[in-house]
């Protein structure tokens, strides 16, 4: 009789663009759910807070300023489920992006693994910058912030939110929230992800305080800047990804005076920490600046604090007590026979 041996065969390996178009299937499946929601009188109460911005208040038209009323917007506990909606559609179009544009690139590339996972990073994180950049920027302009500067900080604090302030607030939080789950989807190295970790959480610490904080005039302008020179860097990894001669740029690194050259290591360090010593400069006089700022309110503040009476101990009271009061004779005293022969003495 025979006997069959078993199959050493292993189990087929799932592609890593099935992965996640397989997740990216899923996150539409419940997206969906939310929206659906909305067409039912019984689950549109629910779906609505995850689909559209709550805490609006109307405000009522003035003379001096518009002629109809306006919605503005203040933060509270249900923006969390508007945030997790829109985290869903931000790995939605994080799918989109890697299989329409990045995949395809890749393949006609060739890159290595290294390469490749960086050309994705980059690649979704300079879309991600150009977006919210240009759209950070229309806000400004719309608002006047770059016309009237003082608007950043006039009337602090600023409690309520135009739509398309607060929406961008939330958009932000979606999208560096989303990059957890994509550690998983992206099969992240171990080795990276401590270090995706802290850049995705120093994210969400400084955006999401200006929020809370009711810094957000003052949040967007920096963030538009941060994410302008983001967006630079970004696009200069993948210009040095897709082709090897703009690897070649930096080759030449000795110093030669006659030609200009000073792509050196002491010159680079050099200039380096004159920034950071700068910086460090500004900071310390800024620091300085606040601090005499906080004594002199303090003291300012405080009340003036009224003078005890001093009562001396011993003799010197006992005999303040027996001279009068306060240290003044008395007339019984004065009087007193010993005084009297004192004085005929």
């Amino acid at each position: 009789m025979a006997i069959r041996k078993k199959s050493t065969k292993s189990p087929p390996v799932l592609s890593h663009e099935f992965v996640l178009q397989n997740h990216a299937d899923i996150v539409s499946c419940v997206a969906m759910v939310f929206l659906l929601g909305l067409m039912f009188e019984i689950t549109a109460k629910a779906s609505i807070i995850f689909v559209t911005l709550q805490y609006n208040v109307t405000l009522p038209a003035t003379e001096e300023q518009a002629t109809e009323s306006v919605s503005l917007y203040y933060y509270g506990i249900k923006d969390l489920a508007t945030v997790f909606f829109y985290m869903l559609v931000a790995i939605i179009i994080h799918a989109v992006i890697q299989e329409y544009m990045l995949d395809k690139i890749n393949r006609r590339m060739h890159f290595s693994k290294t390469k490749h996972s960086k050309f994705n990073e980059s690649g979704q994180l300079s879309a991600f910058y150009l977006f919210a950049c240009v759209w950070g920027t229309f806000i400004l302009i719309s608002e006047n912030y770059i016309s009237d500067p003082t608007i950043l900080w006039r009337a602090y604090p600023h409690n309520l939110m135009t739509f398309q302030m607060k929406f961008f607030y939330i958009s932000q939080l979606a999208y560096w929230l989303h990059a957890f789950p994509e550690l998983y989807f992206q099969k992240t190295k171990k080795e990276d992800i401590p270090r995706q970790l802290v850049y995705i959480g120093l994210y969400l610490f400084h955006i999401a305080g200006a929020y809370l904080l009711n810094l957000n005039h003052l949040g967007l302008v920096l963030l538009v800047l941060h994410y302008f020179v983001e967006f630079l860097f970004h696009i200069s990894r993948l210009f040095y990804f897709s082709n090897e001669k703009y690897q070649k740029g930096a080759e030449n690194q000795k110093l030669d005076f006659s030609t200009g050259n000073f792509n050196v290591l002491a010159v680079r360090i050099a200039v380096l920490a004159s920034i950071c010593v700068t910086q460090a400069f500004m900071m310390w006089k800024f620091i300085n600046f606040q601090l005499r700022r906080w004594r002199e309110h303090s003291a300012f503040q405080a009340p003036a604090v009224k003078k005890k009476p001093t009562v001396t101990k011993g003799r010197s009271s006992k005999k303040g007590t027996e001279n009068g009061v306060n240290g003044t004779l008395t007339s019984n005293v004065a009087d007193s026979p010993r005084n009297k022969k004192e004085k005929s003495s």
